[in-house]
C-alpha cells in the first residue's frame, strides 16, 4: 500500500509573502522536495523557498537535459524530454511510496508549468495519489506592478507566449484589448517592433521579475535591447467603464 503522494504547490509570482497558508505549512513540513532547474542553475522555483524549507529535507533537482540548444520541433527535442519526463514520473513514484514528495512550482501549475508533463503522466499510471496546489500566476504579480488596472468592462484578454511566430503573434495582438506576453527573454526587440507596428507600443510595459526584491517596471519604449527570461510585457486594456474613470 502507498502511504504518500505528490503534492504540486505553487508558489505564486515570486514575492514569499504572496504564498498561500497552505503552501507554506507544505513546504515548511516537507521532508522531499523536487523542483525543475536548468543544468548550472540553482532554479528559480528553488530560489523561492530560500529560508523556508525544514532542515532534514532531502532535495531532488530536476535538470532538463536541454531548453534552447535543439528546436522544440526537433524528434530529439521530442525525444530527450520524453525520458527526462518518464524518469522523473518513476523516481518521484517510487519515493512517494513511503512519504510525501513535495514538487515546486513558481506561478500557479497548471498555466504553462513544466509539473503538467509530468502530472498527466502520473494521472495516467494511477499509482500514487497526486494533488496540484493553486498558486497566484506570475502575469498577475506583474500586472499589478504596474500599478493600472488590467481589464475594464467587456475588454478581452489574450495571453501570448512570446515565442509564437510573427503572424500568429499580430493576429492576437489585433483582436484583443489587453495583452500579457510571457517567455519574452530574446524575443523583446521582435516583441517591441510588432506591438509598434499594431500601434500599442505606447500602451505596453515591460515588468522584469514581478514581486521579487529585484523587480523592474519600465514603459516598453524605454527597455533595453535584451532582458531575462522572467519577463512579461503587459498591454492594458481601456473598455467600458463609468463615465468619471475615463
Amino acid at each position: 500500500m502507498n502511504s504518500g503522494k505528490i503534492i504540486c504547490v505553487g508558489l505564486g509570482p515570486g514575492d514569499p509573502d504572496m504564498m498561500s497558508v497552505k503552501a507554506d505549512r507544505l513546504l515548511r513540513n516537507a521532508r522531499h522536495v523536487a523542483y525543475f532547474r536548468k543544468r548550472g542553475h540553482p532554479g528559480k522555483a528553488r530560489q523561492l523557498v530560500n529560508g523556508m524549507l525544514h532542515a532534514e529535507v532531502t532535495e531532488y533537482p530536476m535538470e532538463y537535459p536541454l531548453t534552447t540548444e535543439i528546436p522544440h520541433d526537433d524528434p530529439r527535442y521530442v525525444a530527450q524530454l520524453s525520458d527526462f519526463y518518464l524518469g522523473w514520473q518513476a523516481r518521484l513514484t517510487e519515493l512517494a511510496r513511503g512519504e510525501d514528495v513535495i514538487v515546486l512550482c513558481e506561478g500557479d501549475p497548471f498555466f504553462y508549468g513544466s509539473f503538467m508533463h509530468l502530472y498527466v503522466r502520473l494521472q495516467q499510471e494511477g499509482v500514487v495519489p497526486v494533488e496540484v496546489l493553486p498558486g497566484i500566476p506570475g502575469m498577475v504579480g506583474c500586472w499589478h506592478a504596474t500599478g493600472m488596472p488590467m481589464t475594464w468592462g467587456d475588454d478581452v484578454m489574450s495571453v501570448l507566449p512570446a515565442t509564437l511566430a510573427d503572424e500568429p503573434l499580430r493576429a492576437h495582438m489585433a483582436r484583443s484589448d489587453a495583452l500579457v506576453i510571457m517567455k519574452v527573454g530574446r524575443h523583446l526587440g521582435r516583441i517591441r517592433s510588432l506591438l509598434t507596428e499594431q500601434g500599442k507600443l505606447d500602451q505596453a510595459w515591460l515588468v522584469i521579475n514581478g514581486t521579487m526584491s529585484d523587480e523592474q517596471v519600465m514603459p516598453l519604449r524605454d527597455a533595453p535591447e535584451r532582458c531575462p527570461y522572467f519577463a512579461i510585457v503587459i498591454v492594458h486594456g481601456n473598455g467600458r467603464r463609468p463615465a468619471n474613470d475615463m
